[in-house]
């Protein structure tokens, strides 16, 4: 062999080796970090719950309901002013039910988002202040205080009652605080129990409880092992005694592939469907058709002629009804293996998405559907 021909050779043997070292040094397709698909045992969050009032609602308070000005009585007399129940008004105060969630770990000082909700018949929170309350858990002890001023999603706008122009857009009556409660107790989590965490899938699945135990053990031998498919216990190796975290840290960052079952989920209060990539639709014909009625109500008025006598005005109502049906037509649709082919199938029908809910629910009656069907 020439001296040319061996550099050549040469040059191509490192080609491919760097080729071969860049895709084992790729991380796999679809991959997530263990610390994005599990959460670590006993560093779970725990929920609060208050009672407290809301003022400055410009009218739109509750309308004097017992509970409200009982509340707002025994809120003044804190302050050294003694009211009757029966001496407040109501219309800018609202009584309101505030909830949270509070994180493992979270220390003195820090704050939480809460929920106030309405609980009396306010006809909205959009401006209102939520004034301090303590916020409990299951164990009757307070781990967080709450206060500050309420940003509402929605709004309510008209005057309101049968035929007023009344305009409303999402729900007035529930709001946000960002940041709105402090944190005044930790509460204690213990995540390592004699050298073993428990790590716990979001989403239970033997496959990726297995893949899982797999990654981890191949980067430390024999520590992980799969309990059931929910549950992976990690047992904490020598070099990392003392050192929970850094070790938590570098299992957290482990890429596993999670297996995701076929499903589609419906929700038909919004209309939404969602389907995994394992969803497939065996060859099938289908034939869907569409009845929309139409009823409309008028009011005329009916005047008397102008030299009638006993005549009198009257207001007379006349009702239209009307109905249409769409043809449809019977279309073949072929195996559908992915979901993308799936959902160009679905489109090429032309129909909409709330017809497409039905489709697929008759796909699954017929057994034509090979996947979880979940309906809200």
């Amino acid at each position: 062999m020439s001296r040319f021909s061996s550099l050549v050779t040469g040059h191509w043997s490192l080609v491919i080796a760097l080729i071969a070292i860049a895709l084992a040094a790729a991380p796999a397709a679809h991959a997530s970090r263990v610390k994005d698909l599990t959460q670590v045992e006993g560093s779970r969050d725990n929920q609060l719950v208050g009672y407290g009032l809301v003022v400055g609602l410009a009218g739109d308070g509750d309308s004097n309901a017992v509970t409200t000005l009982r509340s707002v009585a025994n809120a003044l007399q804190r302050y050294g002013i003694t009211v009757a129940p029966d001496q407040v008004k109501a219309k800018n105060v609202a009584a309101v039910m505030i909830t949270a969630d509070i994180a493992a770990f979270m220390k003195n000082g820090s704050r939480i988002d809460v929920t106030v909700a309405s609980l009396g018949d306010a006809k909205s929170l959009q401006g209102g202040v939520l004034l301090q309350t303590p916020l409990v858990g299951a164990d009757g002890r307070v781990y967080a205080v709450a206060q500050g001023p309420i940003a509402v999603g929605g709004f309510i706008g008209g005057s309101g009652g049968p035929g007023g122009a009344t305009v409303q857009k999402n729900h007035p009556t529930v709001g946000q605080i960002s940041n709105g409660a402090i944190v005044e107790r930790e509460i204690p989590a213990t995540f390592v129990r004699d050298g073993i965490l428990s790590l716990q899938l979001r989403n239970p699945d033997f496959t990726s409880a297995s893949r899982m135990a797999k990654a981890i053990n191949a980067l430390f031998p024999a520590a992980a092992s799969a309990s059931d498919a929910a549950s992976i216990s990690v047992k904490l190796p020598e070099r990392y005694a003392g050192h929970e975290v850094a070790f938590l840290a570098d299992v957290g960052a482990i890429e596993v592939t999670p297996d995701s079952n076929a499903r589609v989920v419906i929700n038909e209060r919004t209309g939404t469907i969602v389907a995994t990539s394992t969803v497939h639709i065996s060859k099938v014909a289908i034939s869907h058709g569409s009845l929309v009625i139409n009823v409309t109500s008028n009011l005329d008025v009916s005047q008397p002629n102008a030299l009638s006598k006993g005549g009198q005005t009257a207001v007379t109502e006349s009702t239209q009804t009307t109905v249409v049906e769409k043809k449809g037509r019977l279309v073949v649709v072929e195996d559908l293996p992915t979901v993308d082919r799936l959902a160009a199938g679905l489109n090429a029908l032309g129909v909409s998405t709330r017809e497409m809910m039905s489709i697929f629910q008759t796909l699954k009656r017929a057994g034509a559907l090979q996947a979880e069907l979940v309906i809200n």
